[in-house]
């Protein structure tokens, strides 16, 4: 067993999008989210850097000393700005960990959780989820935008989807599915041996894929296997103005 692996953060940050334009560029306690994000990152990774289609995100990203590379607008997934940001690193690395450049308050916790996963040398991705409680309720199960993720007992992910998954067969939807079965829900954070990162990146859309709008079924639907690993912490993830504000009222009451 590899005890150390060398990392890198990868955190792809476009400039362009339906629901927030410019959002790594927004504001959030007196910096900027796509700021928030590195700083929250950088000190857990032997080498963190912005990858980004947008010559204001770089220029942003340089005037707070973090390091930026540009990469293609034509990419359709982080996954695949990952890793043309990684043939663009002199480094070597065993691992990319591809951090959302939406998630201001992603946590030491999480970064570790994932790290840990490649301790085991058969792992070639790796993701984390939460328990959904009781107390998250029944509606918050049943939203689409929050995938849910079955496992096996080596806890590896057999499916994800928006729908909830296993179907409680028996019981009334409600507050009687979450006190009877543990549902998972997915938090997108992966991370990839830096061979399988190239591999997947070559892959062309699956079915499944297509059907759920998930990429990562398009890994499994290939073969691969996505190690899990848990984390208890509810992340706050920005995709509106609407969360912008959420995430201010969130900052006020917490130190980052």
């Amino acid at each position: 067993m590899k005890v150390s692996n060398k990392f890198i953060g990868i955190i792809p940050a476009r400039y362009a999008s339906t629901r927030f334009p410019a959002k790594p560029l927004a504001m959030l306690g007196g910096k900027t989210v796509i700021e928030r994000v590195y700083q929250q990152v950088v000190g857990e990774m032997d080498d963190v850097v912005v990858a980004t289609d947008d010559v204001r995100i770089e220029q942003a990203v340089k005037s707070f000393g973090g390091n930026v590379v540009m990469t293609s607008d034509k990419h359709r997934s982080g996954t695949d700005r990952c890793y043309e940001a990684l043939t663009k690193t002199s480094g070597e690395y065993d691992v990319v960990v591809n951090i959302q450049g939406d998630e201001p308050f992603i946590q030491h916790q999480q970064l570790q959780a994932i790290k840990e996963c490649f301790l085991d040398e058969t792992v070639d991705i790796a993701t984390l989820v939460r328990p959904f409680t009781v107390e998250d309720g029944f509606d918050a199960l049943e939203n689409a935008n929050s995938p849910k993720v079955v496992v096996n007992n080596r806890m590896e992910a057999l499916y994800f989807s928006r729908s909830i998954i296993p179907f409680f067969r028996g019981k009334d939807k409600g507050e009687m599915w979450l006190k009877g079965h543990i549902y998972y829900k997915h938090i997108g954070l992966y991370a990839y041996r830096t061979n399988v990162l190239k591999e997947i990146t070559r892959l062309p859309q699956s079915s499944l894929e297509l059907a759920e709008s998930l990429e990562q079924l398009r890994w499994l639907e290939n073969g691969y296997k996505i190690k899990v690993g848990i984390s208890e912490i509810e992340t706050i993830g920005i995709d509106t103005p609407e969360d912008l504000a959420k995430a201010e009222e969130f900052l006020k009451s917490h130190s980052f």
